[in-house]
């Protein structure tokens, strides 16, 4: 089987040891994603980043280094998702005079734009499950750039 890979342009936001992030609720409950979202035909993986940032959590953001990349492919996830994607987190700084808010165009699940305290990413659900890593690159444990496979974090998830 072929799948066609969706480059996803993401947003990791951090300050006052908090996380932006956007909130959804659906039939599975509330969870939430960095402001992220695929790039579009003839934009760049940081133009996309700033459009999903200010689309997403009304914010105009500096675009800083590759953080994470993520991979989630379908023929290896049991999550049942039906396209293979890949995600670049890119560490972003909100431009001054720029605050966060609910856009006044949101996804159709989108509830909420919120800050959440890194002690508190246990108790949220996050989609890619990536609060882990969230804290070991602001604890300095991750080097920028660091890959990750979503199958072997929903290996990970089940084994605990």
């Amino acid at each position: 089987m072929n799948f066609h890979i969706r480059v996803r342009a993401c947003a990791l936001i951090i300050e006052n040891d908090s996380v932006l992030l956007v909130e959804f609720t659906d039939e599975d409950g509330v969870h939430y994603n960095l402001p992220a979202g695929g790039a579009e035909p003839g934009e760049t993986i940081i133009e996309a980043v700033r459009r999903e940032a200010k689309e997403e959590a009304g914010v105009d953001v500096e675009v800083g280094s590759l953080v994470f990349v993520s991979e989630d492919a379908p023929h290896q996830s049991k999550s049942g998702i039906s396209f293979h994607s890949l995600s670049l987190m890119f560490n972003c700084n909100i431009k001054n005079g720029s605050i966060p808010h609910f856009p006044s165009n949101p996804d159709v699940n989108q509830t909420g734009v919120k800050w959440i305290p890194l002690s508190q990413l246990d108790n949220i659900t996050l989609y890619p499950n990536i609060k882990e890593q969230i804290i070991q690159y602001v604890n300095g444990e991750l080097k920028e750039g660091h890959f990750i496979n979503e199958f072997e974090l929903e290996e990970q998830k089940i084994l605990k």
